[in-house]
């Protein structure tokens, strides 16, 4: 057969085929739709150029959370130096009874917590793991801007004793309070004063898998962690048959391996690749490996871990999500586990159902002013206020002509008759 026979043949079968598919086109209605459209082919209704479409990212305060329904908000995912794009450790969680918990308030995170748009009287629950900065650094933060904000009631604050009295949860949250003696006593008088108040529930570290909250149907337990000292812990929390596991800072431990089982999501720390550590870190190579291996939980050693309890989902946390380092993690976990897993950063967002586990990114409003607080804000009792002495008065400018004019527009305006000092 000839070169031009052979062309002529196939002119010939494409034509051919070209008709074909026009007659079934013809035929049948068909028309291309793209892939997002086809995969709802029971659907009459296309995509409207003016109706709002689902969304594949959330926003705080849009979405109603089920009776059956966990909402886990990422706060703090990084390193124990915090920087612009991730805060230290801070989980935020959700339960569709309305109850909330904050699981550990490291460094940066009270921005992140704000950021989320929840009433500060619903975020008065938090359960330390450890007493790292990483992992408390901003309880000051939530506990004297909480109040500021909203929350007219104390902080509750939960977290392990320690080897001694002094390594104790008691004792931090105790001296954090006696730090803060300024600031609280320039507020009397001036703010509303019942969040300026703080509870510590410490108990024991050692308590293997022990109760340590139990209200609204919603029960916590501890259980041992191994890092650094005698004193860390790791949590689980059940509520209406989900199970939900935080790890916080702990070398692979077979307490985490036992009583972290039928997770449906569960946290653990993956710290940094050691050779990212050289590298970018500058530890020198000794300081890596004991950092990164024996202090915290290197990549493999995580997916060891979860492999052994098998969660819906897997959640690896405190390290730098970056470009050059995420794939070297990803590929060391990837040897020791093939589970679900996701490799998590600030503002990420898991709803957690008996049915399914939905991973999204939040999309934040950075200009956020306080949420609405739920109950009726209370008068302070100006005769708390702690006045200045004679001295400091004296320095005082006289400017009371120009401010005077505010004073008489709000005490029209909401029947007032405040003065100046």
């Amino acid at each position: 057969m000839s070169k031009e026979t052979k062309k002529q043949l196939g002119i010939l079968s494409i034509l051919a085929i070209g008709f074909f598919l026009g007659f079934i086109v013809a035929n049948n209605n068909w028309k291309y739709e793209p892939k997002a459209l086809a995969a709802d082919a029971n659907s009459t209704e296309k995509y409207s150029p003016v109706k709002a479409r689902g969304r594949d990212f959330y926003t705080p305060n849009s979405e109603t959370l089920q009776p059956n329904e966990m909402r886990l908000l990422a706060c703090g995912t990084g390193m124990p130096t915090a920087r612009p794009k991730q805060a230290a450790s801070c989980w935020l969680l959700e339960l569709g009874n309305g109850d909330k918990f904050i699981f550990d308030v490291g460094t940066g995170s009270a921005e992140r917590i704000s950021a989320f748009q929840i009433p500060y009287n619903y975020l008065d629950k938090v359960f330390l793991s450890h007493l790292h900065t990483d992992h408390f650094g901003d309880l000051d933060a939530l506990f004297v801007g909480g109040a500021l904000a909203g929350r007219q009631k104390p902080l509750r604050v939960w977290g392990p004793s320690g080897g001694t009295p002094e390594r104790g949860t008691k004792y931090a949250v105790d001296h954090l309070r006696k730090a803060l003696t300024w600031d609280l006593d320039g507020r009397k008088g001036i703010t509303d004063p019942r969040g300026y108040h703080i509870e510590v529930n410490e108990f024991d570290y050692r308590g293997m898998n022990k109760i340590v909250y139990q209200e609204n149907g919603v029960t916590i337990r501890s259980f041992p962690a191994i890092h650094a000292l005698d004193g860390p812990v790791s949590y689980s929390l059940e509520w209406n048959g989900l199970k939900f596991v935080f790890g916080g800072d702990t070398y692979p431990n077979k307490w985490f391996a036992k009583y972290a089982k039928d997770a449906d999501l569960a946290i653990h720390e993956c710290f940094i690749a050691v050779p990212d550590m050289i590298t970018k870190f500058k530890f020198t190579p000794q300081s890596a490996l004991a950092v990164g291996t024996q202090i915290h939980t290197a990549p493999e050693a995580f997916g060891s871990v979860m492999s052994l309890i098998k969660p819906r989902m897997a959640v690896a946390y405190h390290f730098f999500k970056d470009f050059d380092t995420t794939a070297s993690i990803n590929d060391r976990i990837r040897k020791t586990y093939k589970g679900p897993l996701s490799l998590s950063m600030d503002y990420m967002v898991w709803n957690i159902t008996p049915d399914e586990i939905r991973v999204r990114m939040a999309v934040v409003d950075e200009d956020v002013w306080p949420p609405p607080a739920t109950e009726k804000p209370q008068l302070p009792d100006a005769s708390q206020r702690i006045p200045y002495s004679k001295e400091i008065v004296n320095g005082k400018l006289d400017v009371q002509d120009v401010i005077q004019p505010t004073y008489d527009e709000i005490n029209k305006k909401y029947g007032l008759k405040e003065k100046q000092d």
